[in-house]
């Protein structure tokens, strides 16, 4: 199972791949519209992006650009752009892979599934980090949580990891963005706000009783052992 964004103009296009997509067991958002998937990608956190290159708002490959200033997630294009020209430029912009329509789902799958393979290492280093009763394995981006496993989604997962590997700095929201969200020209810090509320409910805390999390007003976010 994958979170997928399909960044796609044609609402027949749209629904029938949600809905192909979710009967093979991923979580799908599907958007319309260049600027409110650029929103989606760093705000949800997608593990595979399928654009379209033909977006009313920006082309597909300013859409692309901009995805890679803030994010390292696999994008797929699909289009109906078939020139090697067209090909060789969205590749060598960051494009993970290209395909050209028409297309099966099945076929649209397969390459979801092919370009996942290759983000993600086979083998991993054996990195591990304990703070009290968390402990995270950093190459299989596994976490417990006294002893039990903790669902996390990507971007928990590496906000909480970036954290644990500072126990007691607090960290700043600048660097959080700059380091966790990939946005070197600042961002949104509701979306910080956001995450460690998520965090904090799933280490069985709150902002009025943290034990893990604890927010500097005005600085940032440290994560310390419970005494």
């Amino acid at each position: 199972m994958a979170r997928v964004l399909l960044v796609e103009d044609d609402a027949e296009i749209r629904v029938a791949l949600v809905r192909a997509l979710t009967q093979r067991d991923h979580v799908v958002r599907a958007v319309g519209e260049a600027m409110t998937g650029i929103r989606e990608v760093t705000g949800w956190d997608p593990d595979v992006v399928v654009l379209d290159l033909g977006l009313p708002d920006l082309d597909g490959s300013v859409t692309l650009s901009m995805i890679r200033a803030v994010s390292r997630v696999p994008v797929l294009i699909a289009t109906a752009r078939d020139t090697e020209y067209e090909i060789i430029r969205m590749l060598n912009a960051g494009a993970d892979d290209y395909l050209i329509k028409p297309f099966s789902a099945d076929h649209l799958a397969a390459r979801i599934s092919a370009v996942l393979r290759r983000a993600t290492p086979r083998e991993h280093p054996a990195e591990l980090i304990e703070v009290g009763g968390l402990r995270l394995d950093l190459g299989a981006r596994d976490a417990t949580f006294d002893g039990e496993p903790l669902r996390l989604s990507k971007r928990e997962f590496d906000l909480l990891a970036y954290l644990a590997a500072r126990p007691g700095r607090v960290v700043g929201r600048r660097e959080l963005l700059t380091e966790v969200w990939h946005t070197p020209y600042g961002g949104d810090d509701q979306t910080i706000d956001v995450h460690v509320s998520w965090l904090r409910r799933k280490l069985g805390e709150s902002a009025a009783q943290p034990r893990y999390l604890h927010t500097v007003r005005g600085v940032g976010v440290k994560l310390v052992a419970p005494e």
